[in-house]
């Protein structure tokens, strides 16, 4: 308990030191924000030494809650929908869209040619020429459909 009446804003810095090295270890921003509230204690009882120690963990406490807070909103903020779904998922323009097998579909699979890139697609079975339709996208692989 005396230690804790005795402590000093290097003891603060020592923390939020150590919680951010521990994030580097990939905690997904947690500790990051818990290693900047310390950090910020540190500084406050750098400019205020006489500062209890109740109030630093108080102030601890009340930061680390508040970065929290921030960092749950940030996050939920970046996961709103986007003005470019199709933003690097190749293949997902190339829904709705006809093409020609470029291979026929045997057992499942054939390829298409879009552009200046052949597309391996999976469908049923089709001779080369036939006109199709992606419907989906498995991976590295469109889902097609013949077309009417």
């Amino acid at each position: 308990m005396s230690y804790l009446q005795h402590l000093s804003f290097w003891d603060w810095l020592a923390l939020g030191s150590l919680l951010l090295i521990l994030e580097v270890f990939g905690l997904g921003g947690y500790l990051l924000w818990t290693g900047l509230a310390a950090a910020i204690v540190g500084v406050l009882t750098y400019l205020f030494p006489e500062l209890p120690w109740t109030w630093q963990f108080v102030l601890f406490g009340s930061l680390s809650i508040l970065t929290a807070l921030y960092w749950w909103h940030r996050q939920r903020v970046a996961g709103k929908p986007s003005d470019q779904p199709g933003l690097n998922q190749r293949g997902s323009e190339l829904q709705g869209r006809q093409f020609v097998l470029h291979e026929a579909i045997v057992d499942g699979r054939g390829k298409i040619k879009a552009g200046d890139s052949l597309w391996l697609v999976i469908g049923p079975d089709l001779p080369v020429g036939s006109a199709v339709r992606v419907v989906g996208q498995q991976g590295v692989r469109l889902v097609v459909e013949a077309a009417q």
